[in-house]
């Protein structure tokens, strides 16, 4: 858990929601980057500011600063209600703010469709927080190719889902 602090020490908002958003926004914006006009992501996908995508995204595109923080907060916004509505309320009660950060910056990253049809939500339901925090390594590919880039970012997802399981 060598880089853990890097994370963590961030800076928190308040209280144990307040952490997550506060690791999951360092953590995004690590491995995003902020480009104020559109690009396409490394499979083509439009892609503007800090990681958005979707259908009102168009290359050549130009956002303010202020715009993009407004869509990562509403991106990120979307991961953690992806998270509340997809697990359980046992786990979620109970999930501390490194492992909900890891999880929102997974979904903000694939997305809810895919998260919610993943092994790594069935283990974690399933209360098998290792072996769910695990399967975070598997999602590495991206077009069918696997890219640097995400096999570090789920490094630091993986360890972030880890910090406060026993070895």
């Amino acid at each position: 858990m060598k880089n853990l602090g890097r994370w963590i020490g961030g800076g928190a908002i308040g209280g144990a929601c307040g952490i997550a958003l506060s690791i999951s926004i360092g953590v995004v914006k690590h491995y995003e980057g902020t480009e104020l006009e559109s690009y396409p992501d490394p499979v083509g996908i439009p892609t503007i500011c800090t990681g958005h995508t979707g259908p009102t995204v168009k290359l050549h595109q130009t956002k303010t600063p202020e715009e993009c923080e407004a869509l990562l907060a509403g991106d990120l916004g979307k991961a953690f209600d992806a998270i509340d509505r997809d697990v359980s309320p046992e786990i979620n009660a109970t999930m501390p703010p490194a492992r909900r950060a890891a999880l929102a910056s997974f979904v903000f990253n694939v997305g809810e469709g895919k998260f919610a049809r993943s092994t790594l939500l069935r283990e974690l339901n399933a209360g098998n927080v290792r072996a769910a925090c695990d399967q975070l390594s598997r999602w590495v590919y991206a077009g069918g190719r696997r890219l640097a880039g995400l096999v570090k970012r789920r490094a630091t997802e993986r360890e972030l889902c880890l910090a406060g399981l026993e070895q």
